[in-house]
């Protein structure tokens, strides 16, 4: 299966780079003039094995700023040019370039910087088992990732509390489930939640569900009742008792 989803992610990430080259050119010149700064971004990401590498994105942020590794809807280091790239993904498109050079697949658990992975459990050590990804179902179930961090005075800690503990368990599954047939689908729900979000989040739900998953795990995938403050995933030995505790469900505190 790795070696068939490598020849699909060459073949697929270099017509796409040819064919969307016009398009990368017009965006950078956009982000280009926004400040006069290099519209690249190169960002350390931590890839399969432990291995960092330099994930290439258009820059959406002002140059030479700091500050919490998770963005909020309103962080005020985004740009104008960088909202609108922000909203359609766009700035995702030259990770394209790393999936040709085979740091990353089109679908796999999306890369991290080394100081969360650094705070990964044993269990969560299981996404740097494969390829990361510019999408997959955990990204597609949190793609409003932006909304709900929006507001919190610590992003970064907001994230730990309501989206890493589902977004990696979530990731796991997908990585335990792996095939060809779940590459496409998972392609076509990233494709599927720009236009019906609502039937992509259920289909995802129906998925775990099939896959035997924890029920709390379908649940915060389906995403109609607010996210749970909940412990990230332990070694499965260990995984039945933690969803077992009783239910507590918080919403995001502002």
């Amino acid at each position: 299966m790795t070696r068939t989803q490598r020849t699909f992610d060459i073949v697929v990430a270099l017509g796409a780079l040819v064919t969307l080259a016009p398009l990368l050119a017009l965006l950078a010149l956009a982000v280009f003039v926004c400040d006069f700064r290099n519209p690249l971004f190169l960002g350390r990401r931590i890839g399969k094995d432990g291995r960092a590498f330099r994930m290439v994105k258009l820059r959406t942020m002002r140059s030479s700023t700091s500050g919490p590794q998770s963005t909020s809807a309103f962080d005020p280091r985004i740009t104008w040019i960088g909202r609108i790239l922000r909203r359609g993904k766009l700035d995702e498109l030259p990770q394209l370039w790393n999936v040709l050079l085979g740091e990353m697949s089109f679908v796999g658990p999306r890369p991290q910087v080394e100081s969360e992975v650094r705070l990964y459990t044993d269990a969560e050590h299981g996404l740097l088992r494969v390829r990361p990804g510019i999408t997959d179902l955990a990204s597609i179930v949190f793609s409003d990732e932006s909304d709900i961090l929006a507001g919190h005075s610590d992003p970064d800690a907001a994230y730990r509390r309501w989206i890493r503990p589902w977004k990696s368990r979530i990731a796991l599954t997908a990585i335990e489930r792996a095939s060809i047939r779940l590459t496409c689908q998972t392609l076509l729900c990233t494709l599927m939640n720009c236009i019906a979000r609502r039937r992509t989040l259920d289909k995802i739900e129906t998925w775990l569900r099939s896959q035997q998953v924890p029920e709390m795990v379908a649940r915060m995938a389906g995403r109609r009742e607010p996210l749970a403050d909940w412990p990230p995933p332990v070694l499965k030995d260990r995984m039945e008792a933690v969803l077992d505790r009783p239910t507590h469900f918080a919403t995001p505190a502002v």
